[in-house]
């Protein structure tokens, strides 16, 4: 495999990780006023290629957050206890928008890479041609 192949997979797990982090990122948020909801976390491992000696990035266990649930007071729910409080989420908005720039950003910046190299291999195509 050439190096511009490389830098492409290498830059294409990139955006596929980040992809699957912003699905569970979007689950995360619509479900944010889900009763009992516990946030979703991804954690990202690297994959060693042993044929094309490249390391790729890919999407490990997905693991559930094991922060306190919130208490709402609200007699009214159906899931209310006695006390008059149920389990909300711990969804915390800000986290997960952060968490989605944050993604975003790496995404376009895997995506700057994957051009990059196909414009400098197109480049080399055409130097070669002459």
């Amino acid at each position: 495999m050439s190096d511009f192949s490389s830098a492409r997979s290498v830059s294409a797990s990139g955006m596929q990780a980040q992809a699957q982090r912003l699905r569970h990122l979007s689950e995360n948020i619509s479900n944010a006023d889900t009763p009992g909801y516990r946030r979703k976390l991804i954690s990202f491992e690297t994959a060693l290629d042993q044929g094309e000696r490249v390391s790729t990035v890919e999407v490990g266990r997905v693991s559930l957050d094991k922060s306190e649930l919130s208490k709402i007071y609200d007699p009214a729910h159906p899931l209310a206890d006695e006390a008059g409080q149920y389990s909300g989420s711990n969804v915390n908005l800000l986290i997960e928008l952060a968490d989605a720039r944050e993604a975003q950003r790496s995404y376009e910046a895997n995506l700057k890479m994957f051009d990059q190299a196909r414009k400098m291999s197109s480049s080399l195509m055409q130097l070669l041609r002459r």
